[in-house]
Parts: structure tokens; C-alpha cells; sequence
């Protein structure tokens, strides 16, 4: 039997809300820490218990910024904040000092989107594609998107702290810091001097910084 397209549209759509309704058996699962938690998330915390503060986080304070990249993450993601737990967004403010950066890393559960509330930065990412590098200034009020697993950095070229709050696709979008991958861990260290065809003695100098041993 051959169907015209309106008759597909429309079962499409017939579909898509029956999936949505499936998927909606619940308001909300508020994360519960002490409950054990797998691939699909945290577990819930039993709804009579649930309270208005579960889906409260506040990120008024700055972070401490004391470290060697004169910059700091402060996620409010589902392991901490727990009203955000399968809704598949969250948040995060970012403080970065004066030529301080928040280097090189990933998010592999999610997109990201920032705003610029404070200060100057200079953005980008990389494509996975081609190796393709995108970079942008931006200032108070601007926002960027960095796509969802590829390589990202922010920098403060500006002469205040710059402020960023920044968004994702997930409760839990996770985070991988490129240099904390190679040198704050007990990879071996000619192993990284071969991968990253650095000398041994600087590998084992960053190994040192980072706190990797090994």
C-alpha cells in the first residue's frame, strides 16, 4: 500500500508524542547520592522527600582561582546539584584571572553554550573533522557555542577577571582536561614522551607540576 506523505507526517508525529508521553511518566528524578547510580544517571530520591531546595544552586561565589592555570570550573551538575538530574541540562560559572586560561579539554555528554558576563576572552575549539581551528574575541553579553566532544579553550585577554557562565545539553556532561590526561597520572612516562614527542625531561617536569607519577 503505498503512503502519501501527509499520512507519514502524521503517523511520524502520532509517534514521536507517543514516545514523548512514554518518556514523561514523571515530573522529575532529583539525583539521590546514597543510592547506587548507573549509565542512565543517578538514582531518584523518593518524591515525598523531594523539597524545593533540590532544585535551588547557587553560583554567586567566585572560584578559587589559585592554580597554575589562574582559573577555575565551578559546575553545578547533577552529582551536585541534584534537581537537574535526567532533565539533560546544566550549568556552570567559570572565573578566569588575568592571562589565566581554562585550557584545552572536552565535554563528552554534551554541547556547550557561554555567556560573557565580565571582562575579555578569546575562545575556540577545534574540529574533529579537519583539524579545523575556530576562534573568537568576545566581551560582556557575548555567547558562543562549542559543539558537542570537541577540543575547547577560553583565555583572558582582557584587564579585569572575566567572568562566564556557561551551558550544556546534560545533567552530567563530564569534563576532560587535556594536560591533566597526559601528566596527573601513572602513565608511564616514555610512554607519553613517545605520544606526545616531548622530551623526557619536560614530560617528567609536567608529570611534577600536574602531580602524576610514574
Amino acid at each position: 500500500m503505498k503512503m502519501s506523505m501527509r499520512t507519514f507526517l502524521f503517523l511520524s508525529l502520532l509517534t514521536a508524542v507517543a514516545f514523548t508521553t512514554e518518556a514523561s511518566v514523571v515530573d522529575f528524578c532529583v539525583a539521590d547520592p546514597s543510592l547506587p547510580n548507573g549509565p542512565a544517571g543517578f538514582s531518584c530520591k523518593n518524591p515525598s522527600q523531594v523539597v524545593a531546595k533540590d532544585f535551588f544552586y547557587s553560583l554567586a561565589a567566585k572560584g578559587n582561582t589559585d592554580n597554575v592555570f589562574r582559573s577555575m570550573v565551578t559546575p553545578a551538575f547533577a552529582p551536585v546539584f541534584a534537581g537537574v538530574n535526567g532533565l539533560g541540562i546544566s550549568f556552570a560559572r567559570v572565573d578566569i584571572e588575568v592571562r589565566g586560561v581554562v585550557p584545552f579539554h572536552t565535554h563528552p555528554g554534551a554541547s556547550e553554550i557561554i555567556l560573557v558576563t565580565q571582562g575579555i576572552i578569546k575562545v575556540g575549539f577545534v574540529a574533529s573533522s579537519d583539524n579545523r581551528v575556530y576562534i573568537q574575541t568576545l566581551r560582556n553579553g557575548d555567547i558562543f557555542v562549542f559543539p558537542q566532544g570537541l577540543l575547547h579553550f577560553q583565555i583572558n585577554i582582557g584587564k579585569i577577571p572575566a567572568v562566564v557562565y556557561a551551558s550544556f545539553g546534560s545533567d552530567n556532561p563530564r569534563i576532560q582536561i587535556v594536560d591533566s590526561a597526559w601528566f596527573q597520572n601513572d602513565l608511564p612516562t616514555p610512554i607519553v614522551a613517545n605520544t606526545t614527542l616531548l622530551a623526557i625531561r619536560e614530560v617528567k617536569r609536567l608529570k611534577k607540576l600536574f602531580g602524576g607519577t610514574n
